[in-house]
């Protein structure tokens, strides 16, 4: 059930205490307002929101969650099988140097996916032939063990309040919230309820091919890769999930330039950009890399700088 909505939108008092007053508040205030109490109110149904995950709603740096996991059973595979040590990304992972894997995920923000194929192929060996429930549970187990390995605390304590605060205060004002990642569905879904309060059927991410297993009754992963789900692969992911165009979308990399344009050919739409900007040493390094064109086309878009916009980065305790 959702909670009693406020008249109007501009009652934000509680709703948004992490971000500070300025024009990207302003403005996600305005629309929200212009959409659900204005004089033509937006149909329910029709306020769709998606939200990329790493970068928009936790923090990415120095790696993405994901790939912590997956480096952890690399390292595992090659305690093994060492021979795989002597290629990458096994190398990084038992090295402990990322240089490889963080240029390999650069290249792909710039159109070379030229080193992503062996990230894949290692990728699938990770859960080839596993069950679904089987990867959930190691999923959730690296969750409840894992830091961060930077901030020193646990991965629910790095998202990012404000937007988790968004969340809540687009749910109320009558919205439908999805994630819309390049990280892989299966990952997310074990967090998405606590974490950000939103179920996992409303997870959208990359997947891995299924089958079925006739013997066991299982569903398991198979050794090809069904989608990557970014750059113009989000757009075709969010209309066969939800049949609809959504009227807001956030995002912070150069893959999320074609959801977030996407989102902007609705008539009333409003598109955010996370700028990793903040320079003060709360937590959050600043960055450009990956988000070239995104932030090029800003003038498009409403831009939310973390260092001037958000008063609170992390959840406190």
């Amino acid at each position: 059930m959702r909670e009693a909505r406020s008249a109007r939108a501009t009652d934000v008092d509680g709703w948004l205490p992490s971000w500070r007053d300025g024009a990207a508040r302003a403005r996600i205030v305005e629309f929200v307002d212009a959409v659900t109490s204005g004089p033509d109110p937006v149909p329910e149904s029709g306020r769709v929101a998606v939200f990329d995950n790493d970068g928009t709603l936790w923090t990415e740096k120095p790696m993405p969650a994901q790939l912590h996991y997956i480096v952890e059973r690399w390292a595992a595979a090659v305690a093994l099988d060492p021979s795989l040590g002597d290629e990458e990304p096994y190398r990084a992972a038992v090295t402990g140097d990322f240089r490889w894997l963080g240029d390999a995920i650069d290249k792909h923000y710039a159109g070379d996916d030229s080193d992503l194929a062996a990230v894949i192929a290692a990728l699938l060996r990770v859960t080839e032939h596993m069950s679904v429930e089987d990867y959930q549970a190691s999923v959730e187990t690296f969750y409840d063990r894992a830091t961060h390995p930077t901030l020193g605390r646990s991965y629910s304590g790095t998202v990012y309040q404000p937007m988790v605060e968004l969340l809540r205060f687009l749910e109320a004002h009558g919205f439908t919230c999805y994630i819309v990642s390049g990280g892989d569905r299966d990952f997310m879904r074990p967090m998405s309820a606590s974490y950000y309060g939103i179920p996992p059927e409303r997870v959208i991410g990359s997947a891995t091919g299924l089958e079925y297993d006739a013997g066991s009754r299982d569903v398991r992963y198979g050794g090809s890769f069904s989608f990557l789900d970014d750059g113009p692969q989000k757009p075709i992911r969010i209309w066969s999930r939800t049949g609809r165009r959504p009227i807001l979308a956030a995002g912070n990399t150069n893959g999320d330039l074609p959801m977030l344009r996407f989102a902007q050919k609705h008539p009333r739409s409003l598109s955010l950009v996370v700028h990793h900007d903040d320079d003060t040493g709360r937590g959050d390094a600043p960055y450009d890399k990956g988000a070239e064109q995104v932030l090029a086309a800003s003038r498009e878009f409403t831009v939310i700088s973390v260092r001037d916009d958000w008063a609170e980065l992390f959840p406190s305790g």
